[in-house]
């Protein structure tokens, strides 16, 4: 068991990789593509970088290779024209394909953990009511910068950003976004955070000087 979860970081990695040189080529829009997976190519040497003094729980390395599957599959295809979010959308009779709905909601998901991760093991929230409503607030926040980033997109790149942008003529796209990474944050904490404690390191013992007898 021990061997196995050595091995899986690198097998999950190695995957990622596949998929993502697979996604590059023909992919629908170049540009698009460059914009929905620079989150993956600019993530997996920070990885590699910190891994030795910071190396992730199985779940977070899991977490991470599903969210970036999700990035990787909208930046070949773009959000709207994804095979699957086109069988839902017609499977739920939707009126837009959903698929750009399931990243925004990993977008909270999963990042709820890696921060949850990151402050657990590197502050002294460790088991503080202000963990999970701090995390949240961590994930929203980064919704917000996508949202905005998106927004700037747009105004340097007209027309030619709507396959980024993948609004389909919703309105209330953007409030949507950040709602939907919201309520993944929450549901990330209140699903995984107990198996999360599971495998995470134990608390470094604290040394109490003695007191003069």
């Amino acid at each position: 068991m021990a061997r196995a979860r050595a091995v899986l970081p690198q097998a999950l990695l190695g995957l990622v990789l596949v998929a993502l040189v697979a996604s590059g080529i023909r992919p629908y829009d170049r540009l698009t593509w460059l914009l929905e997976t620079v989150w993956v190519i600019v993530g997996i040497p920070v990885l590699l970088l910190v891994w030795r003094r910071f190396p992730l729980s199985t779940l977070l390395c899991c977490l991470l290779a599903v969210h970036a599957t999700i990035l990787i599959v909208g930046g070949h295809h773009t959000y709207a024209r994804t095979p699957l979010g086109n069988w839902l959308q017609d499977l739920f009779d939707l009126s837009r394909n959903p698929y750009d709905r399931l990243g925004h909601f990993a977008q909270g998901f999963v990042p709820a953990i890696l921060v949850r991760e990151i402050l657990v093991r590197r502050s002294p929230l460790r088991g503080s009511r202000w963990l999970a409503p701090l995390v949240v607030c961590a994930c929203l926040a980064f919704s917000a910068l996508f949202e905005m980033i998106e927004w700037w997109a747009a105004v340097a790149g007209g027309s030619a950003a709507d396959d980024f942008l993948a609004t389909q003529g919703d309105v209330w796209d953007t409030q949507w976004d950040m709602f939907l990474a919201l309520v993944g944050a929450i549901t990330s904490l209140a699903l995984l955070s107990r198996w999360h404690d599971r495998q995470l390191p134990p608390p470094a013992p604290t040394h109490r000087a003695g007191l003069p007898g």
